[in-house]
């Protein structure tokens, strides 16, 4: 069984002693940037002068800098921006400040594993994942909880990447629930399957199929959307506290019934070697070739687009506007996709 390793494990000073440079200030790099200032932290924004991420680390109190700028000044590297973008912000404006003896750090394996970015020698490089968008994280971390995590070391040139990383970890709040040590290539890999397979890919064409079931059925598309979507989170929260037994001792007897009877008929022997092929995918590159060329194309911007007028969607913002205790959320217009 994975070792997890718990705040009272950890030296936080390691990271207190250093000048950490979040990039970006999206989900994730919110979340960061305020929970290890929260922690005592010594830490810049670095993000482009006038856009929403300098506006906003702006109104948060911090006094953001051009990503070079923040770069040049910091010890310590944290690279928040999409992974698309990442080449770019790494070659233009982080790559001739990354002087020997400074921590580049990444909350996702991707650049390393598939090899868009190569840190220079002499510099430590290392990852902390935390299992949870950065909303969550920073929302926990308030609640004076945490998120689980994941780390990495992938170059220690000081001999001391460990130390700080893990500091690193605590300082945002991962080591009050726990941090499991991993790979680039395990995190990247497994977190790009989880998230095609299950967690966006699955779980939203599922609902959104079992809606259009209903709906092209002559079901009203209201209660389509309660069955559907809505009471998804009543079921994950069961999971969520106590595995998918605690969900199914939960559930009526015909809902359990109806989990051991109507699963295998969706996901079947094909889906599962549909996954497999996802896996494949994903460990040979083909994923990651294809999403820059899908980027590069406009088509991932065209789909982004076409998602948002699904008539699920139109239902769900209605229904969630009469339910204000819900605190209906409305995601912003999107920039468009970087290019990589």
């Amino acid at each position: 069984m994975a070792k997890m390793i718990h705040d009272a494990d950890v030296d936080l000073s390691p990271i207190l002693s250093r000048k950490i440079a979040i990039m970006g200030y999206g989900s994730q790099g919110h979340a960061h940037a305020l929970n290890l200032r929260d922690s005592g932290a010594d830490v810049r924004v670095g993000v482009r002068p006038g856009s929403r991420g300098w506006n906003a680390a702006t109104k948060d109190g911090f006094a953001p800098l051009s990503p070079a700028d923040a770069a040049a000044w910091a010890d310590v590297i944290m690279i928040l921006v999409p992974d698309l973008a990442q080449p770019d912000l790494f070659e233009q404006h982080l790559a001739p400040h990354l002087a020997p003896g400074k921590m580049l750090m990444f909350a996702h394996g991707f650049a390393i594993r598939f090899g868009w970015i190569t840190p220079p020698p002499g510099v430590d490089v290392s990852m902390v994942a935390p299992k949870a968008p950065g909303h969550r994280v920073r929302e926990v971390f308030k609640e004076g909880a945490g998120v689980p995590g994941l780390m990495a070391i992938h170059a220690d040139a000081t001999g001391q990447a460990l130390k700080s990383t893990l500091a690193y970890a605590k300082g945002i709040g991962c080591t009050r629930a726990g941090v499991i040590e991993t790979t680039f290539s395990e995190e990247c890999e497994t977190d790009l399957f989880g998230e095609q397979a299950v967690l966006c890919g699955g779980v939203s064409r599922l609902v959104q199929a079992g809606f259009e079931t209903l709906v092209e059925a002559g079901y009203q598309p209201e209660i389509a959307y309660f069955e559907c979507l809505h009471e998804l989170k009543l079921i994950v929260d069961l999971m969520y506290r106590g595995g998918l037994g605690f969900m199914r001792y939960s559930v009526s007897d015909t809902a359990e019934h109806g989990d051991y009877t109507g699963g295998p008929r969706i996901v079947t022997a094909e889906t599962k070697d549909e996954m497999r092929k996802m896996l494949a995918e994903i460990r040979s590159g083909a994923y990651a070739e294809k999403l820059a060329r899908e980027t590069k194309s406009g088509w991932f911007q065209a789909e982004r687009e076409r998602q948002r007028d699904h008539q699920i969607e139109q239902v769900g913002a209605k229904l969630r506007a009469r339910m204000p205790f819900l605190e209906p959320s409305v995601a912003p217009a999107s920039d468009p996709v970087p290019v990589a």
